[in-house]
């Protein structure tokens, strides 16, 4: 028999504990070989050292919850004790090549070589890029590994990031405030975690700020210490953003950085930071790199030949500018084109003369 004791400290025992403890004594009736006992501003808990850890993390909450909202109800009560049965359940043993169980009861598993191969990188190194087109599963893969790593307790929170760039469209003639702007940048974060969190569990998880999900921006000034750390759409970074996000790695976190080289949305005249990123980190050891190709495309069958058809013409385009700089074409084409945007009867300036 074990026995711990909680203390409650700036707490109103009335608010807290309910009308003549109808709190505790609900909590006790779900924990019917242990005793829960409240006398004045403790609680003091007996029985064995698996059921006292689960009463002590429900009373935890509750204590949180109290902070929070200064009032525990029976429906409070009642949603920490339902978390703890959904806890219990999803620590059933898996399947080796099972990632996750869905929130619908699904399996989530690595489904071609190259996710395999991205789940095994995130499981020897601490930092691991992921990279590839448009459907191979690079954020649902890694939204899968946080989940993973977050019910293990290999980690305490998820923290997911994308950066905020505008393709197109013009985010301040969105309606509503800040987080109404920014949401549906974020939305494929949230399919994912939906996919495979139930919506009450996901919600408190939210709302504790055990998954957190923001843009880029919010990430500055702090250190991300034993997290499982996302940064999704990472081509849409500067060189100076993707440093400020790698240099906030804390000690126990695991991060990785998604991204598609060929959807940069970025002006013209801006760097990629993910491409600055791979260039540079290269050659570090303890640093993961898996390319996702058009075979590990899960989606419709034509978005795989979708995305060889793109990549066939830009490797066409690219072929064709290096024969034409490597002939001495380019420049004069450069130059007739500034030319004819003023109009063909425009004189040449002497810097032009003298090209």
């Amino acid at each position: 028999m074990v026995e711990k004791v909680i203390t409650l400290e700036n707490i109103s025992l009335i608010d807290f504990l309910g009308t003549e403890n109808q709190n505790i004594k609900q909590l006790a009736a779900a924990f019917p070989s242990s005793k829960i006992i409240s006398r004045g501003n403790e609680i003091k808990i007996q029985g064995q050292t698996p059921e006292i850890t689960k009463i002590h993390e429900i009373l935890s909450s509750l204590i949180d919850h109290y902070h929070k909202f200064g009032k525990i109800t029976h429906n409070s009560v009642n949603r920490y004790l339902s978390l703890d049965q959904m806890a219990e359940e999803e620590a059933i043993t898996t399947a080796p090549d099972v990632i996750v169980y869905g929130s619908k009861g699904g399996v989530i598993k690595a489904k071609t070589p190259n996710q395999k191969k991205l789940v095994e990188a995130v499981e020897k190194n601490d930092l691991v890029f992921a990279l590839g087109p448009a459907g191979t599963g690079k954020t649902f893969i890694s939204v899968a590994l946080a989940v993973r790593a977050l019910k293990n307790k290999e980690v305490k929170k998820i923290i997911i990031s994308r950066p905020v760039v505008e393709a197109g469209e013009n985010l301040g003639f969105l309606p509503g405030d800040m987080k109404d702007k920014v949401d549906p940048y974020l939305r494929p974060i949230y399919d994912a975690l939906e996919d495979m969190i139930p919506a009450e569990k996901l919600k408190y998880y939210q709302e504790n700020k055990i998954i957190e999900i923001a843009p880029l921006a919010y990430m500055r000034g702090r250190t991300l210490s034993n997290a499982f750390v996302l940064l999704d759409e990472a081509q849409n970074t500067t060189p100076a953003q993707i440093k400020m996000f790698l240099t906030r790695m804390g000690p126990t976190s695991k991060v990785m950085i998604n991204g598609d080289r060929s959807q940069i949305d970025l002006p013209r005249n801006q760097r990629s930071g993910l491409i600055d990123a791979l260039n540079t980190l290269r050659d570090i050891k303890g640093i993961g790199f898996v390319e996702m190709k058009a075979e590990d495309v899960m989606r419709h069958r034509l978005v795989k030949d979708i995305v060889d058809a793109y990549t066939k013409a830009d490797e066409e385009r690219q072929a064709a500018k290096e024969a034409a700089i490597a002939s001495g074409e380019e420049p004069r084409k450069e130059y007739n084109s500034r030319r004819n945007s003023r109009g063909s009867s425009s004189r040449p300036s002497e810097a032009e003369a003298a090209e």
